[in-house]
């Protein structure tokens, strides 16, 4: 982490973008079910219970847009959301704690690293870890598959208001080089709160400027 990551005019410019209107697009169980690879797209991937759905509403705005579950791993499909009918947000299906009989959880999660593999429109995908534990084993998988489809990715570390800000940056530091030799890693980790909004507007700006649009 560092300060000042984006100037003003760059945070105003992903509010703006994010205040017009975000709405559920569709949820796709198939590759042959995807929406035509016509807008930008960022995923969002981590382990069921990081608060996903969370950092998804908070980025738009809305309460409710992404729904969470208080039964882990409920995600079973890609569900996709249009902002602005500029670029879209896609939120992954959980893992590591997805209570569903192990072929059912094996469809999903590999329909999952089908679309990271084969999707040219995917800008980038946000790996969500929480603050309080930092990289886990389980997050190693995902990381493997996006480095060998080359696809990059962010970390952002959620519930980031559980703890104190000095405990938050000594966590994104360790994360930093954790991931320093991961060749699709990107080399900023973003630390947030979706209950208190802390680094929503940076990875806003974030978003806005990796998909390459503007409000």
């Amino acid at each position: 982490m560092s300060d000042a990551l984006f100037d003003d005019e760059q945070l105003e410019a992903g509010r703006l973008l994010f205040a017009r209107p975000t709405v559920f697009m569709m949820g796709a169980v198939a590759m042959d079910g995807l929406p035509p690879d016509d807008l930008p797209e960022v995923a969002f991937a981590g382990r069921s219970n990081v608060g996903k759905s969370s950092l998804i509403n908070a980025i738009v705005g809305q309460n409710h847009l992404a729904r969470a579950s208080n039964e882990p791993g409920r995600t079973r499909e890609l569900n996709f959301f249009v902002t602005d009918d500029k670029l879209r947000l896609v939120d992954l299906p959980g893992y590591g704690w997805a209570r569903a009989a192990k072929t059912e959880v094996k469809k999903f999660q590999n329909l999952g690293r089908d679309y990271l593999r084969g999707r040219p429109a995917l800008k980038r995908v946000y790996l969500l870890i929480d603050s309080r534990h930092g990289l886990k084993t389980v997050d190693n998988e995902p990381m493997d598959a996006l480095d060998k489809a080359a696809v990059s990715y962010q970390i952002v570390l959620t519930k980031a208001d559980k703890m104190k800000p000095a405990e938050v940056e000594a966590v994104a530091q360790k994360t930093l080089k954790a991931i320093a030799k991961r060749p699709a890693a990107f080399p900023r980790v973003l630390a947030t709160s979706s209950e208190k909004g802390v680094g929503i507007p940076d990875l806003r700006a974030e978003i806005m400027t990796v998909c390459g649009v503007r409000p």
